[in-house]
């Protein structure tokens, strides 16, 4: 069995030496070396461009360039914001090398350097402990380093030509920008803020709340970028072709909110914050000619610099955003419609008693007075409902729905820049018996302040209404500006309602619940309200809004002011804004330089017979 094992072995060992298959083998062998010999023939006599073009590209690096964020202006070109040119420093760790060679600056010639010495030498240029810098630099696994770290944020142009002048391989300088906001909380709530930085955007701020937010797209502009070669020491090739495609600067954004009434504004409703502890209290200050916005003012205004430090929900417009039931305020709305619809005259005869019942629903008087002889006017300068409901009742519901509807209420206000809250204003078929009345004194519905503003202004300007606008124009980084166009005005009422109307308001002044609002030399009207407030978990009322909208100068009506405070604290006995108002107003007539009144105070008799003898009770 031995030999013929043996045997078979040969057999086996015989075969496996086939020539034939031998011969096979090494033809394969061959065809395989001549292929690979072809082929590296082809690429390095044949196609020596794609071999050059293969090491460029390794040795491509494209850097982003960061466009300039264009600046937000106050309607006299002033800075509400504005950008400056800044620089992240980055470093790609793969080019890390203990030792390594770099351009002396002084001498343009090359030498050696340590990096520990020149981590040192940038901690003095960056102000930044060594051991931070090398966490940013030195890869913590030397097999994975770290192909995008950030060493420094923000340096100014000066600090980074001096850190690039270190010669530290990888290092790179990104350009950016700083936003920065010279005047604080002034007008904060409106110019909103950035967000953090986005590598994938050239270091670009989005803005993350205000104008900064839904101007974004203008104000960011277009990244650019350039393209460079770097050697072995990942340090770019100064001799190397490179390319640059400029980024395209944003665009300025001018506003029609004057600086100067939008700083009185926000002080005046701050005191007022600090005098009764509400909510809130903002004020919006209107060119009643032209709907412009001069100034929306917020006592919790945010400071951009800084907007963690104010509460989310005041980081934007309580004017813009906060919807309420206005109160007394709103029975503008009603004496107009009562006056377009000729229903009524200014100095028709009322009998006025603290509580009126209508439809089994008695409205009621918030301080209990006499049963007074009264004029319309007189009605709406003292400010009671009673007399309202009278008046308002003399209109079908769907009447008065369709004038509030003229009127703005419960529709959407589109002022070219943030959104306004519409507010609630639901059809009449919806009312139940009481809300049928108590929407005649500003209950059962609510706006926002700019919607109160928007109504003031159409009486003020004659009848008719300018949607309310807060951009004034674009600016090219050419200097090229692009209006943007005003709204056209609709007609609300006829001029003869609106010439009523603020002889009325400034009954109010002169005889009503707002003789705090005169200004001395000039003719003032307007509206107080007090309305309740909503308890927001719907339990009812539990709480007070309190508002004055005032217009002056009755003989040439420029400004609307309306200054609004939610939720003060106290006895509501003493809660009033008509001295806010005047602040405010006084500041705007100063700043536009607007004359005194050549005209003496024209109002309505507000009683029937013997004035004199009907005081406040």
């Amino acid at each position: 069995m031995a030999r013929s094992d043996s045997r078979f072995k040969s057999v086996d060992a015989a075969e496996s030496l086939d020539p034939r298959r031998l011969r096979i083998g090494l033809a394969l062998c061959l065809a395989m070396l001549l292929a690979l010999t072809g082929r590296l023939f082809f690429v390095q006599g044949l196609d020596p461009e794609a071999v050059a073009q293969e090491a460029a590209s390794s040795r491509t690096r494209t850097q982003l360039i960061a466009p300039t964020r264009g600046d937000i202006l106050d309607s006299e070109g002033r800075a509400f914001a504005t950008s400056v040119i800044r620089y992240d420093l980055v470093i790609d760790q793969k080019w890390y090398k203990e030792e390594f060679d770099r351009r002396n600056p002084e001498t343009g010639e090359r030498e050696s350097a340590r990096m520990d010495e020149a981590i040192d030498q940038l901690s003095t240029i960056v102000g930044q402990e060594t051991e931070t810098l090398r966490g940013s630099i030195v890869p913590a696994d030397p097999d994975d380093p770290k192909r995008y770290s950030v060493v420094a944020k923000g340096v100014t142009p000066e600090t980074k030509e001096s850190v690039m002048d270190l010669g530290i391989p990888g290092l790179l300088a990104e350009r950016t920008s700083d936003r920065q906001y010279p005047n604080g909380s002034v007008a904060g709530t409106l110019l909103g803020f950035l967000s953090a930085a986005d590598p994938n955007k050239a270091g670009q701020n989005s803005g993350a709340e205000g104008l900064e937010l839904t101007q974004n797209d203008i104000l960011a502009g277009t990244p650019g970028e350039r393209k460079f070669e770097v050697g072995a020491d990942g340090v770019r090739i100064p001799t190397a072709p490179s390319t640059t495609t400029p980024a395209i600067d944003g665009k300025d954004l001018q506003l029609t909110i004057n600086h100067d009434v939008q700083w009185a504004a926000q002080e005046a409703v701050m005191a007022k914050q600090e005098q009764f502890d509400p909510d809130w209290v903002s004020a919006v200050v209107l060119d009643v000619k032209t709907g412009e916005i001069r100034a929306i003012a917020d006592s919790r205004s945010v400071d951009p610099n800084d907007p963690a430090a104010v509460d989310a929900r005041y980081r934007t417009s309580t004017a813009l955003t906060q919807a309420f039931e206005p109160g007394s305020t709103g029975k503008l709305l009603t004496f107009a419609a009562a006056l377009e619809e000729g229903v009524v005259e200014p100095e028709e005869a009322f009998t006025v008693p603290n509580a009126y019942t209508v439809q089994n629903e008695t409205i009621n008087d918030s301080l209990k007075h006499a049963t007074y002889p009264m004029t319309a006017a007189g009605i709406f300068a003292r400010s009671y409902n009673t007399g309202t409901v009278m008046i308002g009742e003399r209109l079908s519901n769907e009447q008065r729905y369709d004038w509030f509807k003229k009127f703005g209420v419960g529709e959407e206000i589109n002022m070219g820049g943030l959104p306004v809250a519409e507010g609630i204003f639901v059809d009449p078929s919806s009312w139940d018996r009481r809300q049928q009345f108590t929407t005649m004194f500003g209950q059962g519905y609510t706006q926002t302040v700019l919607h109160t503003a928007q109504m003031f202004q159409a009486i003020a300007n004659g009848g008719e209404m300018i949607e309310p606008s807060l951009i004034d124009a674009y600016i090219g980084p050419d200097g090229a500006r692009e209006e943007v166009d005003p709204h056209a005005p609709e007609r609300v009422v006829s001029k003869e309602t609106a010439d009523v109307m603020m002889r009325m308001m400034e009954t109010v002044v002169t005889d009503g619940t707002a003789q705090g609002a005169a200004i001395d030399g000039y003719r003032v009207g307007g509206k107080t309200g007090t309305g309740q407030a909503a308890d927001p978990e719907g339990g009812g009322y539990d709480g007070h809004t309190s508002s004055f909208a005032g217009v002056a100068p009755l003989d040439d009506p420029r400004f609307a002011v309306i200054v609004t405070m939610h939720r003060p604290q106290g006895n509501w006995r003493d809660w009033h804004v008509t001295d806010t108002f005047k602040t405010i107003m006084e500041a705007t007539l100063n700043t536009y330089d607007v004359p005194p009144s050549d005209s003496k105070p024209n109002p309505y008799r507000a009683f029937v017979g013997d004035q004199q003898k009907y005081g406040w009770e």
